[in-house]
């Protein structure tokens, strides 16, 4: 695992750096991980000591229920044996368990057991299973001679069949401690692993839609200049309304620039100002309809979604006719869903031109949003009329 350090001079701490570099993680993607990781390891410790906390409190607990099941066959079986050797058998077996199992949690976490996959991990876990439970039932048969505490059926047994015989016993009581271990940290590895897939999921989402937003606001700020410098000569007057046309239309998209949806009379206001603004320049041969219903005026659309529409409608069908044509713009409820389309004069000369109508940006800023819920297409509605249509899930207020 690749490993970064960064080590920042002590008199940078307090000032503006770290919004200095907190505005470039949010520009590039590795930066944001770096970023990521200076704000993870500002709370791991507190973390860490919780997870350490929670898990010598299992141990105490989990080898204490050992111990309590100990007291209950030897009453269930009235074993006939001092209640004093009892409990020391009881506290050796509950230390040499905590002592044993320990380790076994190092060995694992050195090795990074729990990184691996189930199929290369099940035979080691096996073996570490049988060693683990050799050393815990060494540690029991030494401390029950030191200590003399051994029954006299043990003391008939030799040193091989008592260690053959304690072993199996006593990984009865490894064996679960070490699936439940495993499989805790397999979880919450998986856990981790599928929260951090979401969170780099909708950071490459928000700036693929920054991106996609960068590229639509250039092009849309290019053809009003364009619109804005064929009335320079011919008509200064209508060139100052339309740069005032084109301030309003710029203050608007700046505006909704931080979202990732704005209201639909947001939307519609923008490309009000547009038509206004390119009719300076078709004069009579751009007309404009309107077919909108009030009630769809509060759902959330895709900020500049509308204008571009608008905008290929103008370039591509009503600017190839000499005589103009007709941009109508449709807004209304179609079973669950909020229809929006765009009809203007034009053919589409049997195929789509995606870049021109801007197919690709329209696709992946509903599929960014909306996953599959949404869909979009430009199809020939007349011989003489383009329709691009949206279909967007309406969301209820």
């Amino acid at each position: 695992m690749l490993r970064v350090t960064i080590q920042v001079p002590r008199e940078l701490y307090g000032s503006g750096f770290w919004q200095f570099f907190y505005s470039i993680c949010k520009t590039y993607l590795p930066l944001v991980y770096l970023q990521g990781l200076r704000r993870k390891s500002l709370v791991n410790l507190p973390a860490m000591r919780s997870a350490n906390s929670r898990y010598w409190l299992c141990q105490i607990a989990g080898w204490g229920v050992v111990g309590i099941i100990m007291l209950f066959f030897a009453h269930a079986y009235k074993i006939s044996i001092s209640t004093e050797v009892l409990l020391a058998r009881i506290t050796i077996v509950f230390v040499a368990g905590i002592l044993t199992t320990h380790v076994l949690r190092l060995f694992i976490k050195w090795r990074g057991w729990i990184m691996e996959s189930i199929e290369k991990v099940i035979p080691k876990l096996a073996i570490a299973l049988i060693i683990t439970s050799l050393l815990f039932s060494l540690l029991i048969l030494g401390a029950n001679t030191f200590f003399n505490l051994e029954g006299e059926t043990g003391k008939k047994l030799t040193f091989l069949a008592k260690l053959s015989g304690s072993t199996i016993d006593n990984g009865l009581f490894i064996l679960p401690w070490l699936l439940i271990y495993y499989f805790y940290h397999f979880i919450e590895k998986s856990r981790r692993q599928q929260l951090d897939t979401f969170q780099l999921e909708a950071l490459i989402k928000e700036l693929e839609l920054k991106t996609i937003k960068a590229h639509i606001n250039p092009h849309f700020i290019f053809n009003s200049l364009n619109s804005i410098r064929a009335l320079i000569d011919e008509n200064p007057a209508r060139a100052r309304t339309a740069i005032t046309e084109l301030s309003n239309i710029l203050r608007s998209s700046m505006q909704v620039d931080k979202a990732e949806t704005v209201t639909f009379e947001k939307e519609l206001n923008i490309v009000r100002d547009y038509l206004a603004l390119e009719n300076m320049r078709f004069e009579d041969r751009l007309h404009v309809e309107y077919e909108i219903d009030e009630d769809t005026l509060d759902q959330q659309v895709p900020p500049m979604m509308l204008q571009t529409l608008v905008e290929n409608a103008i370039k591509h069908g009503i600017s190839k006719h000499i005589r103009g044509g007709v941009i109508k713009i449709i807004s209304d409820f179609k079973n669950q869903y909020h229809e929006l389309a765009v009809q203007n004069t034009g053919n589409l000369n049997g195929g789509l031109n995606a870049e021109g109508f801007g197919l690709s940006s329209t696709q992946n800023r509903l599929g960014l949003l909306y996953g599959d819920k949404a869909s979009f297409e430009i199809r020939q509605l007349t011989p003489s009329t383009v329709e691009a249509k949206v279909l967007i899930p309406v969301q209820m207020n």
